[in-house]
């Protein structure tokens, strides 16, 4: 329902349900405030928000009220600008400001701080107090946070996301009154990894990116550009921020059916990966430098010879797209083993059979059952595990609202709610960073969770019953009113996949599906067709190709090393196109540089079939061109622009049309022009542009996105939302004025979240897959376990993560280790190949399983039984 209010004169429509500072921020009516937040609600803490609100229309007194904790439903008539609602708001900024250090000039927020935002909003000009300040001492947080408390103005975010959110146990807030510490028990650092969310969170600079302000640029002085994230399949969307070509930083960009108001820790400083010294700046060939020149004489004649492409799931859709038709589509492989590319195009045809409605982000927070087969998700995919955290909040705010606690008012919520959850079941083979918000926490290996997952659908259908576990999830889902199932690739058994669509099948139309493939682009390089490596290896062994092209890919993660080796003995030669140096490149005939994802512009399809376009951050460079230039000058087609090898792609391939919709061409403009990457027109000479060297500094041209690097240009609210670049509007610098681009709060964002969904279902019958066989023959099942902050190897290539990241992790059951004659801390042998990590000891690890890091030492393929021995 909704009700009519008259704000200072004016009449906005606004919820019911919602409070009056919500509803005035979704009809761009500026209140300031502090505390709110549109993803934590309302605690009343700053009491910055002071309205005036009238009984009636006989009232003329009114009553001073705090706008955040003031239901829609009590107000009729309101005024933001009465003086004594002003005065009030002058009062309170006053005393938040006394203990501040005033230190703008030296402060990393400084220009796109909210607490500036504010301060100016309430007019508040003149400093009266005269005594000495509140001091504290600052922590060591780690490698990705600073820390500066005596910033701070005790509005309680960080501790409300961190810990009510996120989930995260060692941040806290110390003290009483107006002395109150928010930080660790003890330096060190913060264990969550959503922690970098605290730098966009707090209001002031308290908390800010420690590479950021090593590396350190004004807002001012930096573009920004948007893009998406490369780290997993989920398709959050984020900001790259750079100066000088250089990228400095990145930020969330609100999304709001994926990532909305937060990213995960890998997907904030993973992208960093872009400024390692890992990068593949110069050709090489035989492993050695070489110049630009040969290296592309000698890859011309590599493809003359007849070779066949290999893809990558970390490059761009056109990218995929330009290497099979320099190859053929016959010709084209997908870079990852033979088993991981069956599984990925099974996803696609199950989610375009649509036995279930595939879920979105925020289709999950409000699912109100959860059944997780096999994926340890807040290691996998972060973004999905904070997701569910809310999720299981559901129970708790359904009972508040039963007793008339509306739902933004989080504290009274959480008290209200009285602890309820809403049911989640994880089946994993190691113990899961969720169990302690699940219903029922299960530990199986790989296939036991397949043989789970099937026994589950056959008691929805009605056909049998299982043990008890099965009966039970079985349950849980039948009586749910929004079921969710979620699986995924990670352990490397279709049968999880086809186990997860049968339960939604069963569970009919109420039910939602999320089937997460390995990286941002896989379900882009499965609709391209082409099977794994194997296959590939198989053609060159035949003869029918002599040599191959591997587009973007470090091919010893994604598949086992036993088919990469296969595959380069093989071929006569390779060539390499990455913008990462690597063992691939290393050993491959001819390698050469290709821009990274923020040096070109292209298209990643994430595991709903989102089609979304990111966007070159820095200029493009000659030296590392975007990987389809190169194969277009190789032959691949005729394209002067990412628009024209886009619309060859759509020619060729129907069904991904929508790819062209996912963001305005090259040529948009808008009234004032092109969507200027800058943040805000400049005044006169700034360092930005060289402090006047230049009369008019020669603007790099973007020759694949409709923005300029230039200052001048459209910016604001009228920009589409693939485009936009800033959140600044006039008066408004920080990350908090995104309402203001908002449909509504923790809505879509005006026009339409971005992205076209290509995987339309279409309800067709879902083809029976082959019957699998068990992994048969001695040795151990292994099982992948992933780290948020390791990721694979672009992740491990950003210095910030590598910092964090843990140690590598070998572990097996005491039972296995006894059998094996293995003791803990003992350097091992994997298939007669050293491994990274000593032996530790598990006893919730399934019996016959021995969990390995993912990466080198646990690459990426079909399950599969190894060889333990102790190292000599």
């Amino acid at each position: 329902m909704t009700k009519k209010i008259e704000i200072d004169g004016r009449i906005i429509e606004a919820k019911d349900d919602e409070d009056l500072l919500s509803a005035c921020l979704t009809h761009g009516v500026d209140v300031p405030y502090f505390c709110w937040h549109g993803a934590l609600g309302s605690v009343g803490a700053c009491r910055q928000c002071a309205v005036k609100v009238y009984a009636g229309p006989n009232d003329t007194e009114g009553r001073i009220v705090m706008s955040c904790m003031t239901p829609v439903a009590d107000v009729e008539r309101v005024s933001v600008s009465d003086p004594e609602a002003v005065a009030f708001r002058a009062q309170v900024i006053e005393w938040l400001m006394v203990n501040h250090p005033h230190d703008c000039p030296v402060c990393e927020e400084a220009g796109s701080c909210h607490l500036q935002d504010m301060t100016i909003a309430t007019g508040h000009a003149i400093r009266r107090y005269r005594f000495d300040k509140r001091t504290h001492r600052n922590q060591d947080l780690g490698p990705l946070l600073t820390h500066e408390m005596n910033r701070c103005i005790a509005c309680y975010r960080c501790t409300r996301f961190y810990r009510d959110y996120a989930g995260g146990r060692d941040l806290d807030a110390f003290g009483a009154h107006d002395d109150v510490y928010f930080g660790r028990a003890e330096d060190g650092p913060l264990d969550s990894p959503f922690a970098g969310n605290l730098a966009e969170v707090c209001p002031t600079g308290v908390f800010n990116d420690k590479g950021w302000s090593q590396d350190y640029a004004r807002k001012w002085d930096m573009r920004a550009t948007p893009s998406i994230c490369p780290h997993c399949s989920l398709g959050c969307n984020i900001l790259v921020d750079q100066r000088d070509g250089r990228v400095k930083r990145v930020q969330n960009r609100y999304h709001g059916a994926l990532n909305g108001y937060f990213i995960c820790d890998r997907g904030r400083y993973g992208p960093l990966h872009v400024v390692s010294d890992k990068r593949l700046l110069t050709p090489l060939m035989q492993g050695e430098a070489a110049s630009e020149a040969d290296a592309c004489a000698a890859a011309h004649a590599v493809v003359a010879e007849g070779a066949i492409g290999i893809g990558s799931p970390r490059a761009s859709l056109e990218a995929n797209y330009a290497l099979q038709r320099l190859v053929g589509p016959e010709r084209f492989f997908a870079g990852v083993s033979d088993a991981e590319a069956t599984m990925v195009r099974r996803i696609v045809a199950i989610v375009r059979a649509g036995p279930a409605t595939v879920a979105s982000l925020a289709d999950v927070e409000r699912a109100d059952a959860v059944l997780v087969l096999g994926d340890d998700l807040t290691n996998a995919s972060p973004r999905l595990a904070l997701a569910l955290r809310q999720t299981a909040r559901g129970a708790e705010r359904d009972l508040a609202e039963q007793k008339g606690v509306p739902r933004w008012l989080d504290p009274a919520v959480r008290t209200a709610g009285e602890g309820r959850r809403s049911p989640i079941a994880l089946v994993t083979p190691v113990a899961d960073p969720l169990d302690h918000i699940a219903a029922l926490s299960l530990r199986r290996d790989p296939q036991a969770i397949a043989a789970l997952g099937a026994g589950v659908a056959a008691a929805l259908r009605g056909e049998a019953q299982g043990d008890a576990d099965t009966t039970r999830v079985a349950e849980i889902l039948a009586v749910a009113q929004r079921p969710l199932i979620v699986a995924g690739c990670s352990l490397g058994v279709a049968d999880i996949i086809e186990a997860a669509a049968a339960i939604a099948s069963a569970l009919g139309a109420k039910a939602r599906i999320v089937l997460l493939p390995p990286e941002a682009n896989s379900i882009g390089l499965a609709l391209l067709g082409g099977d794994g490596l194997d296959s590939a290896a198989a053609l060159l062994e035949r003869g029918a190709a002599k040599t191959a092209i591997v587009l973007e890919n470090e091919l010893f993660e994604r598949a086992p090393r036993a088919s990469v080796e296969r595959l380069f003995a093989a071929a006569k030669s390779v060539v390499a196109l990455d913008s990462m140096a690597s063992e691939t490149t290393a050993r491959a005939s001819v390698a050469l540089p290709v821009a990274p994802f923020t040096g070109c512009a292209g298209t990643f399809v994430n595991y709903e079939g989102r089609a979304q376009r990111f966007f070159a951050a820095v200029p493009p460079q000659d030296s590392a061109p975007s990987a389809w230039r190169r194969l277009d000058a190789f032959g691949a087609g005729d394209w002067h622009s990412l628009d024209a090898l886009i619309g060859d792609l759509i020619v060729e391939w129907p069904d991904l049309v929508g790819v062209a919709d996912a963001a305005p061409n090259a040529d948009f403009m808008m009234a004032d022009g092109q969507v200027t990457r800058a943040p805000r027109p400049y005044s006169a000479r700034t360092a930005d542009d060289r402090a006047g060297q230049f009369a008019d500094a020669v603007i790099p041209i973007d020759p694949d996105g409709p923005m300029t690097f230039g200052i001048k240009g459209a910016r604001g609210t009228a920009v589409p939302p693939p485009l936009i670049t800033s959140y600044k509007t006039a008066g408004l610098h920080s990350a908090n004025n995104v309402t203001r681009f908002m449909e509504e709060i923790g809505g879509p964002l005006r026009g339409g979240d971005p992205g076209a969904m290509l995987l339309k279902p279409n309800a067709a019958a879902l083809i029976d897959p082959p019957p699998s066989e068990p992994v048969a023959g001695e040795g151990l099942l292994m099982v992948p376990l992933h780290d948020a902050f390791s990721g694979f190897e672009l992740s491990r290539a950003s210095a910030l993560l590598a910092a964090r990241a843990p140690a590598p992790r070998l572990l097996l059951h005491p039972d296995d280790a006894a059998l094996h004659g293995l003791a803990p801390g003992a350097a091992v042998l994997i298939d007669g190949r050293a491994c990274a990590a000593t032996i530790s000891l598990d006893a919730s690890l399934p019996r016959g399983c021995v969990a390995i890091s993912a990466g080198i030492d646990a690459p990426r393929g079909p399950l599969r039984r190894v060889r333990l021995e102790a190292a000599r």
